[in-house]
């Protein structure tokens, strides 16, 4: 080894060592001034964060102010995952992002696309009080813009229109550099290729000359090529690096070697007097030709914001001081009555006042058919009028709409960044250093022992490893898919909060579903009318009739159902004389001149009356998981009626979907366990907890989650709750309380089950999709790097041209590309039929619990196919036996 190779060995060496330290040695952080008990501090963002770390002091509300100084896509949002903050960054312009950290620690911010990141560092403070709150900031980090990142004042269609103008922008520059790239260079690389293929006879001298090449790759390397440079010097100045920063460094090499060459040839011996114009011209000019490309695919991806807001009604026909007037949406205020047209949009969320309509909710709800609106219901904003006239009074406004909370949730969810993103952040944290130390290892490994001309194999080498080297293709591959993901499923009427959920989905093994307002309606129907026959003079219909009357002043949800039952029959509900209600057991009444006594067996008893048969009808019933009503007429055994939750019209198919992905499903009720094990047999649900108390359901979800179970949880109400908040993931039915919903990571809009098979189906896709990504860039980056560097140049003579490398690297981000967008096209299946009839559930209700015993097979459960009988009695649920007073009284509720 000659002094010359040993200079060079020697050098890569230090060179190396600097390297490590200049990214990864310790950084000056800043810190925030405190300024009216607010913690204020000012990042530049152009091509890194500058600070980027900051220092603040633990619960003092804290504002940064991010000076974008770029446009493109890469920074145009900023997210803070550990604090669930993310706010959009629009294109020179100053962006305030205000939290009150109450917990000490570090945490990162990072753009968009994952590619720059910076640290914002939370110094423990002695007094946690700190200072006064700063406007609009809540505990625990709460960003004071909405998590949508949407500054006070704009609204969401404003966020989505500078997005547009500022993608579309891009797009245009991107375009312009191209084409006077393609111009400029394709002469230089036409006389190059010409004469490498068929001699110097075929092309002229004077297009070979460096000095032409010069004067046409020059306006390649510094305007084509401006975007890349401005941004990857900028990134090294920040002691940071990505894509930009390998072209950057590759092209700056190839394009002063080749300077040098033309300016000074005698500086160099004759066998290394080759130039790389066409090399330099051809890579930016395929690098901007990808980053068009993929700008262009990636503004598909976020058509889902664009489909929803594209929802929004522009008008509201108005009723003001008696007349009506068009107005903009944007001025509707709460109250205002609205009158809504056929065929129009519904403006805003609201009640319904008079008129009766079909309104297709499907591009709310993802549910095809049109739901029937009167009086009392409500309907939804962006919704379609069907053929009927309404007049509604605006409930909720602007913001405040579920259109525009559905907006939120998923410009919220498309910031995020899913757990197996910390793949990719590992990778991408040591992936540019690691490549620049390959190329300098390349060089001086090829300039020391390669075949002369040595200069050019080591030149070409390390030019090429850092032109293939591909980092952006690992920021883009979870962050696009997620973007995706989270769109189809707002469309289909699924609001996912996070990716987290999104991907946690996909693992689970058990859900878990509360039995009222979610397997079922929630709102107990009349099933059954049973006369006794063989009473004169009494027909279905006639009991109906004279029981609607007995219930008709009744609140009680049992009576509701029997006289709305009576009205949906056609039957007109006579009025009641003499009414006296018996704690616990039921009601005396006078109606039409009779007199009746309805409901339970004891009722009957102590009033003298055998009713043997009607006893029989009733625990027909009660095995089904129906509450019977019974009824005499003038002291004899009329009949009896029968009240449920029915179960929902899809909830049998959802749970045979389910299965078929191989969850578990089980039913946890705080109702009786033959009702829940009747429910349970109707759905084909095989394991049933009963009896469970409001407070112990998060209990019970942990316990399976002991089991090492993956556990989602669907439930409606505010006693459902905690358990959202337990379960691995927390389903929310849409139709339910706002408590719940907030606990909840998806929230499904219907209230039908469906929607739970959809959310994991649509996280497995995404989730798959998101590997497949991972796995293209990495496999891309582990195989075209060695290559590149001249793995196989020993044994086969081959090594890679700056040219190659270059296209490979573009064609390398653009299949990450291309193959988020490819899960546009995924739609939910329909569901499968389901057959329920050979399903015995296992049925654990308190006694169970109490006596330590895990499951049993109830018989009430078990059905008559297989000899099961419905025997089992089991308790009422705790507020099935209080007393009411006056119109109503007790009875065990379904």
């Amino acid at each position: 080894m000659d002094t010359a190779e040993i200079v060079v060995v020697t050098l890569a060496a230090v060179l190396t060592g600097a390297l490590g330290w200049f990214f990864f040695g310790p950084r000056r952080a800043r810190g925030a001034r405190l300024e009216g008990g607010v913690q204020r501090a000012e990042v530049t963002v152009r091509g890194g964060y500058r600070p980027d770390v900051i220092r603040v002091r633990q619960g003092i509300p804290v504002e940064l102010v991010f000076d974008r100084q770029e446009s493109g896509e890469c920074t145009n949002r900023v997210v803070f995952p550990d604090l669930r903050i993310s706010a959009g960054l629009p294109a020179f312009r100053r962006t305030t992002v205000r939290l009150r950290p109450e917990r000490a620690g570090s945490f990162g911010f990072v753009c968009g696309m994952n590619m720059i990141h910076g640290t914002l560092v939370v110094d423990p403070a002695e007094d946690l009080g700190g200072g006064p709150p700063a406007p609009g900031t809540g505990p625990g980090g709460t960003a004071a813009v909405p998590a949508d990142g949407l500054q006070e004042g704009t609204t969401a269609a404003d966020a989505e229109a500078a997005e547009a103008a500022e993608r579309r922008a891009e797009i245009a520059d991107l375009g312009r550099r191209v084409t006077v790239g393609a111009v400029l260079t394709l002469p230089v690389l036409f006389a190059v290729m010409a004469h490498e293929l068929f001699g110097a006879d075929w092309v002229p001298g004077w297009l070979l000359g460096h000095w032409l090449q010069l004067a046409l790759i020059t306006p390649v390397m510094f305007y084509t090529g401006w975007p890349i440079h401005s941004i990857g010097w900028l990134t090294l100045r920040h002691r940071g690096a990505d894509m930009n920063s390998l072209i950057t460094l590759g092209t700056s090499a190839a394009y002063g070697y080749s300077v040098l060459v033309t300016l000074a040839p005698g500086l160099l011996p004759a066998g290394l007097r080759e130039v790389y114009f066409e090399a330099v011209g051809v890579i930016l000019t395929l690098i901007l030709l990808g980053r068009l490309l993929e700008a262009r695919a990636k503004a598909g991806t976020g058509e889902a914001i664009r489909a929803l807001l594209g929802l929004q009604a522009r008008s509201a026909r108005v009723v003001r001081d008696g007349s009506e007037t068009d107005i903009p949406v944007d001025e509707v205020v709460a109250g205002d009555e609205i009158v809504v047209r056929p065929g129009e949009k519904v403006p805003v969320d609201a009640d319904v006042l008079s008129g009766t309509s079909a309104v297709d909710e499907s591009m709310v709800t993802g549910e095809p058919m049109p739901v029937t609106k009167r009086a009392g219901d409500t309907v939804i904003g962006a919704t379609v009028n069907g053929t009927g006239s309404l007049r509604v009074r605006a409930a909720k406004v602007g913001a405040d709409t579920m259109l525009a909370q559905i907006i939120r949730l998923v410009r919220q969810a498309q910031a995020s960044r899913a757990p197996i993103q910390r793949l990719a952040d590992a990778v991408s944290a040591f992936f540019v250093p690691v490549v620049i130390a390959v190329a300098i290892a390349a060089f001086a490994l090829w300039y020391a022992v390669g075949p002369a001309p040595a200069l050019t194999l080591a030149l070409v080498s390390a030019v090429s490893v850092l032109i293939i080297a591909c980092p952006c293709a690992l920021g883009l591959a979870t962050p696009l898919s997620v973007m995706v993901g989270t769109g189809k499923g707002a469309r289909a009427g699924i609001l996912i909060r996070s990716a987290e959920a999104l991907e946690t989905a996909h693992r689970l093994d058990t859900v878990v579903l509360d039995k009222t307002g979610t397997v079922t309606v929630g709102k107990p129907v009349l099933t059954d009318v049973h006369a006794v026959e063989g009473v004169e003079g009494f027909t279905e219909e006639e009991l109906l009739r004279l029981v609607a009357g007995a219930e008709a002043d009744s609140e009680h949800p049992l009576a509701a159902a029997i006289t709305d039952g009576a009205r949906d029959r056609g039957l007109t509900v006579p009025a009641v004389s003499g009414f006296d209600s018996v704690t616990g057991k039921g009601v005396r009444a006078t109606v039409d001149g009779r007199a009746l006594l309805v409901g339970t067996a004891r009722l009957l008893a102590d009033a003298g009356i055998a009713a043997a048969e009607l006893t029989a009808a009733a625990d027909a019933f009660s095995a089904q998981g129906r509450t019977p009503v019974l009824v005499a007429v003038d002291g004899q055994p009329a009949g009896v009626l029968a009240v449920a939750d029915t179960v929902k019209d899809d909830s049998a198919r959802a749970v045979a979907a389910l299965h078929r992905l191989g969850v578990r499903t089980v039913i946890l009720t705080g109702d009786n366990a033959r009702t829940a094990a009747a429910i349970a047999r109707q759905v084909g649900i095989p394991r049933v907890l009963a009896e469970v108390l409001p407070e112990h359901k998060a209990d019970e979800i942990r316990r399976l989650q002991g089991e090492g179970r993956t556990v989602g949880m669907v439930g409606d109400g505010i006693n459902d709750a905690p358990a959202l908040a337990r379960a691995d993931v927390g389903l929310a039915i849409g139709t339910g309380t706002d408590v719940a919903i907030e606990a909840a990571d998806i929230t499904l809009i219907s209230g039908s089950l469906s929607g739970v098979v959809t959310a994991i189906r649509l996280s497995r896709a995404t989730l798959r999709n998101i590997k497949q990504n991972l796995f293209f860039a990495l496999v891309y980056n582990a195989v075209g790097i060695p290559v590149a560097a001249g793995a196989l140049y020993p044994v086969w003579g081959i090594r890679l041209s700056p040219i190659i490398a270059a296209a490979a690297m573009a064609l390398s981000s653009l299949s990450v590309v291309a193959n988020a967008s490819r899960l546009r096209r995924w739609h939910p299946a329909p569901l499968p039929e389901a057959d329920a009839a050979d399903v015995r559930p296992t049925v654990e209700s308190a006694a169970d619990r109490a006596a330590g015993r895990d499951e049993r097979t109830a018989p009430a459960a078990r059905h008559p196919r297989h000899g099961g009988t419905a025997t089992a009695e089991a308790p009422d649920r705790p507020d099935a036996s209080a007393a009411r007073s006056d119109r109503t009284r007790s009875r065990p509720r379904p």
